[in-house]
C-alpha cells in the first residue's frame, strides 16, 4: 500500500514538473509585454504540488523552475558569466524555497480553512521567490551592476523584477479560488497520493453525497 502511494505521488509530481517546465519555457519564448515584463504562468503548478505533496513536493517542483529559469538566455547573459556559482543557487533555492513553504502554509491551515490555505500558500510564492532574486541580486551582482553609471542597469534589473511580481502576484491571487477547485477536485476524484486528509477538504455534506455516489455505481 505504501508503495502504490509512493508510486503515485512520484507520478503525480512527475507530472506537474512538466507543467512547470512547459509553461517556464512558454515565458522565456513568448514575447515580452511592454516595458519588457516577462511573467510566468509555472508558478501555479509549484501551488498546487506544494499543496497536493507538501513542503518537499514544493520544493521538487520549484527547484525544476528554478533549472529553466538558469538555462533561461537572459540568465545566461546577464547573471551567469560574472558568477555561475552565485547564479546557480539563487536560481535554485528562491523558487525551491518558495515551493517548500507554500507546501508547509497549507499543511498548518487546511484543517481549519481549505480556501484561507490555499489562497496564503498561493500569494506566498510569487512574494518568496521575487523577495529571495531580489536579496541575491543585490548581494551577489550588486558590485557589478551597481558601481559608478552602472547603478542604473542595477536599477533597472530590480525594476524589472518587481514590475514581474506586480504580474505574477496579481496573477497568483486572482486564480487562487481555481486553484482551490482544481485540488478539491483532483483530490475527490483521482489517487494521486496526496500527503493531507483528503476528507478535511470537504464538508460533512460533500462526504456523504461523495458516498452515496460510490455506492449507487458499485451497485449499478
Amino acid at each position: 500500500m505504501k508503495n502504490s502511494k509512493r508510486i503515485q505521488r512520484m507520478v503525480g509530481i512527475a507530472s506537474l514538473v512538466a507543467i512547470v517546465v512547459v509553461l517556464q519555457l512558454i515565458a522565456t519564448y513568448m514575447p515580452k509585454l511592454p516595458g519588457g515584463i516577462s511573467p510566468t504562468l509555472a508558478l501555479i503548478p509549484i501551488v498546487v504540488g506544494a499543496i497536493l505533496y507538501g513542503p518537499l513536493g514544493g520544493a521538487i517542483l520549484g527547484a525544476a523552475m528554478g533549472i529553466m529559469v538558469i538555462v533561461d538566455p537572459q540568465t545566461l547573459a546577464v547573471f551567469m558569466p560574472h558568477n555561475p556559482a552565485a547564479t546557480i543557487i539563487l536560481c535554485l533555492l528562491k523558487s525551491a524555497v518558495a515551493g517548500a513553504v507554500a507546501g508547509l502554509i497549507f499543511k498548518v491551515l487546511y484543517k481549519k480553512n481549505v480556501l484561507l490555505a490555499v489562497v496564503l500558500a498561493s500569494i506566498c510564492v510569487p512574494i518568496i521567490n521575487t523577495s529571495l532574486f531580489t536579496v541575491g541580486v543585490l548581494m551577489f551582482f550588486g558590485d557589478i551592476y551597481g558601481g559608478g553609471g552602472a547603478g542604473v542597469v542595477l536599477a533597472t534589473l530590480v525594476g524589472l523584477i518587481w514590475v514581474n511580481f506586480i504580474v505574477e502576484f496579481a496573477i497568483n491571487s486572482i486564480l487562487s479560488p481555481v486553484v482551490h477547485r482544481i485540488v478539491r477536485i483532483i483530490a475527490r476524484n483521482y489517487n494521486i497520493g496526496a500527503n493531507f486528509n483528503v476528507g478535511a477538504i470537504y464538508s460533512s455534506e460533500e462526504l456523504e453525497e461523495n458516498f452515496n455516489s460510490v455506492v449507487e455505481e458499485n451497485l449499478n
